[in-house]
């Protein structure tokens, strides 16, 4: 038995759950760290403030991770931290923050990497979009592990995949296909042609890239 309050009516609710999983949000840690004293500007959120190469306010000092803007993700701060060893050694160190896989493991797995359709619409972007279930994969079934899709979105003139998300089985290891598909800028058609084994989870990806043209295999 679980009791809230509602934040749009104010009105206490009571519902029934197994379990329940609280949300609270993240916030940079950055607290006693005496920022102020040395000069670090941080923003109104509490993350350190720098530039293209990772440097504070302060010329000798760099940030990266979850004390900086972006999403708090251990795989992000990693790419952050190779990034800022190779710009510290006179290289070009890049991260993408637009190919960034997002992973939620629960069961199903939930995977992002890229723009969400509503991202797009708001950018008024002209997107087509392939879905597959993978009801209809031979290893999911298998398996039993059939709930979930893979949904590919790409540019509609230019067929370049724009985001991709899964729900289901393995998803989380899905996703860097995907993530390396779009890293050098592949197109649905790219992923279509690729030979996928039989049978894997894997040949949903390719489905749902046929599916962007409206023409699956298994559908």
């Amino acid at each position: 038995m679980v009791e809230f309050t509602d934040n749009n009516s104010l009105k206490k609710e009571i519902i029934e759950a197994d379990k329940v999983l609280v949300s609270v949000g993240r916030k940079p840690y950055t607290d006693g760290l005496n920022l102020s004293k040395i000069g670090v500007k941080k923003d109104s959120k509490g993350t350190i403030e720098v530039n293209s190469k990772f440097q504070t306010s302060v010329k000798n000092i760099y940030a990266i991770g979850d004390v900086i803007k972006g999403p708090m993700l251990a795989h992000k701060a990693e790419e952050e931290g190779i990034a800022l060893a190779e710009i510290l050694a006179g290289q070009s160190g890049h991260v993408n923050y637009n190919v960034i896989p997002g992973v939620v493991y629960t069961s199903p797995e939930v995977a992002t990497v890229g723009k969400t359709e509503e991202q797009l619409k708001n950018e008024k972007v002209s997107y087509k979009v392939g879905k597959f279930p993978f009801m209809a994969n031979s290893r999911a079934k298998v398996n039993d592990e059939t709930d979930g899709f893979v949904k590919i979105l790409a540019d509609k003139k230019t067929d370049k995949v724009l985001g991709v998300h899964i729900v289901g089985p393995d998803a989380g290891n899905l996703i860097s296909e995907l993530a390396l598909a779009m890293e050098f800028g592949a197109s649905s058609e790219d992923i279509a042609r690729t030979c996928h084994a039989h049978p894997t989870l894997t040949e949903a990806v390719k489905e749902a890239a046929l599916a962007v043209d409206k023409r699956p295999i298994h559908m």
